[in-house]
């Protein structure tokens, strides 16, 4: 590793918490836009002969090139290619069956195409993402699904009762080193691993990106739950997915399972403004807005006095506060809308057809 001693020889420690000081993706970072492939083993080797950016353990600072270099130290200790290495070690030991380290894969394999955003174009183009991460496949290279995501993540709980790691390893993979600096957001970084505190649950885990994709795993430590959301789109909102996804679980916890009472409240229903969804929870029905990265957001609450009858009992000022709820059900007894107050809410297809009656061209 003579190449690389003006690292002023970085702790393992230091590569994967990111705290070593490295340049993000070295001075020509194009590989992420598609404009050149990713890097060799010669081509990082000759990028970390740079001196670091800041001096080590100084501040949480991502590095890519970072997690390339761990990969070549693998190498160097083994002597075995880190593909090889880490299939053999982790990805077959964990069960990981529809996981890869790098492109390409095999070609029976059904592959999602990632998706550019809407603009500058105005429209999505297809992004391959088929090409190989080389020697910043530590970083970058494993192709997987959210099945895997959600079995990897979990087995790296220290309460997991089976792992490929030590319990030890695990605590201090998932504890708390580094705040994210300049960030609004209550984010800290361990060893190869993000955490933080969601709907007073604490949570670790970690978010992915490749041109065309993004991804978010969380692993919610007091339930034992683990929340995956891989998107082929690169603007796909996963952070705010995964935290609406937690912020109903906690409600779900919180109030527990509905009760016979409220248990057919449910549904989405639709007028001019969008859709809202019907959601019985413990003794009441939460309206939730589809729309929103916490379809609970202030949501009204629905207390249920008949079958078909109720009275929103909790809403914001601008909301239906205390005006009456009801189904009206057609002739087979299928329910075919719901009022809330004086907004009449139909299912998506009556909707659909009536905005095409009164906006028809």
């Amino acid at each position: 590793m003579a190449s690389t001693q003006r690292l002023r020889r970085p702790s393992i420690a230091q590569l994967l918490s990111h705290s070593a000081g490295i340049l993000r993706d070295g001075s020509d970072g194009g590989q992420w836009q598609d404009r050149r492939p990713f890097l060799d083993a010669a081509e990082l080797r000759a990028d970390l002969a740079v001196a670091p950016v800041i001096e080590p353990n100084i501040r949480f600072k991502y590095s890519n090139h970072g997690f390339g270099l761990a990969g070549l130290v693998i190498e160097e200790v083994t002597g075995t290619p880190y593909s090889t290495w880490i299939r053999q070690e982790i990805i077959d030991p964990a069960g990981l069956e529809e996981t890869e380290p790098d492109m390409p894969v095999a070609d029976p394999v059904p592959l999602a195409r990632g998706h550019s955003g809407k603009l500058p174009l105005g429209r999505r183009v297809v992004i391959p993402g088929d090409n190989p991460t080389n020697a910043m496949a530590p970083a970058t290279g494993f192709v997987s699904t959210a099945r895997d995501l959600a079995r990897f993540f979990a087995q790296l709980d220290p309460a997991a009762a089976e792992s490929v790691l030590a319990v030890a390893s695990r605590r201090e993979m998932v504890r708390s080193q580094w705040r994210n600096p300049h960030s609004s957001l209550e984010r800290y970084y361990g060893l190869g691993i993000i955490s933080g505190k969601a709907a007073e649950w604490e949570w670790f885990g970690h978010s992915g990106a490749f041109q065309g994709f993004a991804s978010r795993t969380v692993a919610l430590l007091e339930p034992g739950i683990v929340v995956s959301l891989v998107t082929n789109a690169m603007d796909g909102p996963t952070d705010r997915w995964s935290d609406g996804a937690i912020n109903i679980l906690a409600c779900f916890a919180k109030r527990g399972a509905p009760t016979g009472e409220v248990r057919d409240w449910t549904g989405r229903w639709w007028s001019l403004w969008g859709a809202i969804d019907l959601v019985p929870i413990g003794r009441t029905v939460m309206v939730g807005v589809p729309s929103q990265p916490n379809p609970f957001t202030d949501a009204s609450e629905i207390s249920v006095s008949g079958a078909d009858y109720g009275r929103i009992s909790l809403a914001s000022g601008f909301a239906h506060y205390r005006e009456p709820v009801r189904k009206i059900r057609g002739a087979d007894g299928k329910v075919e809308e719901v009022w809330l107050g004086g907004m009449r809410f139909q299912p998506e297809a009556t909707a659909a057809a009536e905005l095409e009656r009164h906006y028809r061209g």
